[in-house]
């Protein structure tokens, strides 16, 4: 028992000096390369419609019988032969491609950056019949973040390729900035939509400082460059100048949404309230009730379905921060 005790601290303390190291390491390569790494990504392709069939065939052998199988096997066989024959005799024609993404966003809309390149390279592809879906799934947040993804939007509006956008759970605030620029929105029966208002908090610590007789001085050039502040004194003027401010960006983005949807009613929509699919509807915030997997379980029959990623592989940096498992992952993994 003595010998196991002896054997456990000996393995904790080459654990803690691995560890130890490791951060050292990373604060030397950190510092000798800093400014010189530069994260790169690549576009990851799936084709969607093997996909499906694989899993068509998997439940099919799994489930039928021999009778049955042998049945699907034959039915298989003469619509792969005319298939064949009909590509013989228009060998030129093809499916249009149907390029899916996804958008998962956060307060800053991280996503964009990966966004950009994504439809950067659909742009660079796409034939006049291709088409975009867009799972989109976002609460929200920075305006200048949003109205960036929403640029990306746009760029395939301007190049007249159809865009579809389907809302699974949310799509609010900056969410449905980015939706109201799709050709068509579809959601379903329970996703969040709408919440078309600008919020700003901010906390102020004036009144704790005052009571602690800590004095705080603030100096700007600019009558407006600070309208409120965390921990100067608050002044009516300051919170009369911040909701005007509000109210401006809440105009900008009710001008953006009626570019694409001008059949809204804003001053029932944008009153900073969100909707139910069902409810989102009858307002026209979307057109139609819909799942994103059952929309593409119809568009496999009309288009070959490709699902886009965009990878950014994370730097040795990166790696040795993220601890020895990743630190091994690295070694072992080519790319």
């Amino acid at each position: 028992m003595h010998f196991l005790h002896e054997y456990l601290y000996f393995l904790a303390k080459t654990a803690t000096t691995v560890v130890a190291i490791l951060i050292i390491l990373a604060g030397i390569i950190a510092i000798a390369t800093k400014g010189k790494q530069k994260q790169s990504g690549t576009i990851k392709i799936k084709k969607i419609n093997s996909h499906f069939n694989d899993l068509k065939d998997t439940i099919d052998n799994e489930t039928l019988s021999k009778n049955d199988k042998k049945l699907i096997k034959k039915a298989k066989k003469s619509k792969d032969k005319e298939s064949k024959n009909k590509k013989d005799k228009s060998a030129t024609t093809s499916k249009p491609r149907l390029f899916i993404i996804d958008f998962n966003g956060d307060t800053n809309a991280t996503a964009a950056s990966s966004l950009r390149k994504t439809i950067t390279a659909i742009l660079l592809s796409a034939k006049e019949q291709d088409e975009v879906l867009l799972r989109l799934q976002s609460p929200g947040g920075i305006v200048h973040s949003y109205g960036f993804a929403s640029s990306q939007l746009q760029r395939l509006r301007q190049a007249d390729i159809n865009l579809t956008i389907a809302v699974d759970k949310m799509a609010a605030s900056g969410g449905y900035m980015m939706a109201s620029v799709a050709n068509t929105i579809i959601a379903a029966p329970f996703a969040v939509i709408g919440s078309i208002g600008v919020v700003a908090q901010i906390p102020n610590f004036h009144r704790l400082l005052d009571k602690k007789s800590i004095d705080f001085e603030q100096v700007t050039a600019g009558k407006y460059k600070r309208s409120l502040t965390f921990f100067g004194k608050n002044t009516d003027e300051g919170r009369e100048k911040m909701q005007q401010d509000l109210e401006d960006i809440h105009l900008l983005f009710q001008q953006h949404i009626m570019q694409y949807r001008p059949q809204l009613d804003m001053d029932k929509v944008a009153t900073g309230e969100h909707w139910y699919g069902e409810d989102a509807i009858k307002l026209q915030l979307i057109d139609s009730i819909q799942t994103s997997d059952d929309f593409i379980l119809n568009a496999k029959q009309s288009f070959e379905c490709f699902k886009l990623s965009y990878l950014i592989k994370p730097t040795l940096i990166q790696k040795l921060m993220h601890g020895p498992k990743s630190l091994i992952h690295y070694w072992t993994t080519e790319y």
